[in-house]
């Protein structure tokens, strides 16, 4: 005797997605740190992909190497005189020639783009920190505070920063450290304007209200909130502040209100050497030549973090 039995029915259970123990702090802090490391790989792709980007990172690393090295393969420093050859033209002694004291030129020019990169990366750096503080700040208080903010900020930007430079760095003596503190001090402004406008935008955001809802700080809030919000624009106006920096160094250096004796610095070179252009052309050209692989290296490197951090951007390829 035969009995139909009912045929078995499998029931798969569906697949729970939710992991069968709590993730702890820690796991969760390698999972950020992955996708953190994840955005950084693409950021950087997307930079290697710009042609331009990456020439200009070659030339400051090569610039940054002669700067460092430069007076490594010289037995003169940039202060010692050589009473035998003044004004000599470039030799197999002194391979960027003399100047009219009997300066070494390659030491020179070595040591005068190490002092104009360091005064040019820390002042873009102090300016770019104390411009995203105070802009920051003054965006999320409101009220009274942002108008005064705002109130020092405009009438610092309508004063003759230029003179003010001039006639702080001539009482200086030309010390280099002054500069940087004078720079940053009157640099800072349109810099902090930018980031307030940007900043006001952000202050209505859900994650800027939750924050204040919950009871966190004001320091808080703008440090771990708007700040780095707007960190692919600190970084882009720090790389440009570089080149204006250097810049503004070496026209108060050229009139002669930078950088002095013994010290020395591209600017000063360049004011040097323009008085002895037709007789002495090394003066002018080398310390010329840096000063423009300068600049345009910062101006490229500049232009290929915006297109790399900026996500419309294709210019660096899509992602």
């Amino acid at each position: 005797m035969t009995t139909n039995l009912p045929p078995l029915q499998h029931t798969v259970s569906p697949v729970d997605s939710t992991p069968s123990h709590p993730i702890s702090p820690a796991e969760e802090r390698v999972a950020r740190r992955g996708e953190r490391l994840s955005r950084r790989r693409l950021y950087t792709r997307r930079f290697l992909r710009n042609r331009g980007a990456v020439a200009g990172l070659v030339i400051l690393t090569l610039l940054v190497v002669f700067a460092l090295a430069g007076p490594l393969f010289t037995s003169y420093s940039y202060t010692d005189v050589d009473f035998t050859s003044l004004t000599a033209a470039p030799s197999s002694q002194h391979w960027f020639g003399t100047n009219g004291v009997g300066n070494d030129t390659f030491a020179q020019t070595a040591h005068g783009l190490q002092r104009s990169l360091i005064i040019g990366v820390v002042v873009s750096l102090l300016t770019t920190l104390l411009a995203a503080f105070v802009g920051a700040v003054a965006a999320y208080l409101g009220g009274t505070a942002e108008k005064a903010i705002l109130g020092v900020v405009h009438f610092l930007l309508v004063v003759p920063s230029f003179l003010l430079l001039g006639l702080i760095s001539q009482k200086a003596g030309g010390d280099w450290k002054v500069l940087i503190l004078v720079l940053v001090a009157i640099g800072w402004t349109y810099g902090a304007r930018v980031v307030y406008s940007l900043c006001t935008s952000l202050r209505e955001r859900e994650y800027v209200q939750a924050a204040r809802f919950m009871g966190v700080g004001s320091l808080r809030i703008v440090l771990r909130h708007l700040v780095p919000n707007i960190g692919s624009l600190l970084i882009v106006s720090f790389t440009l502040g570089v080149v204006t920096t250097v810049q503004m160094e070496t026209a108060l250096s050229f009139i002669g209100f930078g950088v002095k004796q013994p010290d020395v610095s591209l600017g000063s070179l360049l004011g040097d050497g323009a008085s002895t252009i037709t007789s002495a052309p090394w003066l002018f050209y080398f310390p010329a030549t840096m000063l423009t692989l300068l600049t345009v290296s910062m101006a490229l490197i500049g232009d290929g973090l915006r297109d790399a951090l900026d996500p419309m951007s294709h210019s660096a390829g899509r992602a």
